[in-house]
């Protein structure tokens, strides 16, 4: 073997073993999962908020709901769990304060659910308000949680975690 393919060779593990890209859909890391739902979740938000026609709307409330609910509960029960078993106040608590606002947000789309006229201003608010508390928690999980995660869980346990999350979200069931 040459040194030029040698050091080819040495280069391409290198690059390899510090590549961002997963080797498998599963092998993300849950903070970069998270940031992507996150992300499609507000701007369905944004859309149906700004949105003026009925079928346009239930076609995006269908949409959101079917990204939220999966997206909470596992959320739930692979990150939040994990982190509130790490056993001190801080975690506790940012652990709780994301069930709280999970609540909320079910319960603020559930009312927008049941909301029979798409255009109407109840219905408008309703979404605004949904929006708001959505991107009230995202920044606070983005900040509070997430420094949480990174401190207490290497790359391989964050992988290991969305591995979870994917199978969990599988598991439940949007009405």
């Amino acid at each position: 073997m040459s040194m030029k393919s040698t050091i080819k060779a040495a280069s391409d593990k290198v690059a390899e073993v510090f590549s961002t890209k997963p080797e498998k859909a599963g092998d993300m890391d849950i903070l970069d999962k998270l940031h992507m739902e996150h992300d499609e979740v507000q701007e369905l938000l944004e859309k149906i908020v700004e949105s003026r026609k009925t079928a346009e709307r239930k076609t995006l409330l269908a949409k959101i709901r079917k990204a939220l609910i999966p997206h909470t509960k596992a959320e739930e029960s692979v990150v939040y769990d994990a982190i509130i078993a790490v056993k001190n106040a801080k975690n506790k608590i940012d652990g709780a304060e994301g069930y709280v606002e999970h609540e909320l947000a079910d319960r603020t789309l559930a009312r927008l659910s049941k909301i029979r006229n798409l255009t109407s201003p109840e219905f408008t608010a309703t979404a605004k308000v949904l929006k708001e508390l959505i991107e009230h928690h995202v920044k606070e999980e983005e900040r509070n949680i997430w420094a949480d995660v990174r401190e207490k869980f290497d790359a391989k346990a964050r992988i290991a975690m969305n591995r979870r999350f994917e199978a969990a979200k599988k598991k439940v069931r949007v009405a």
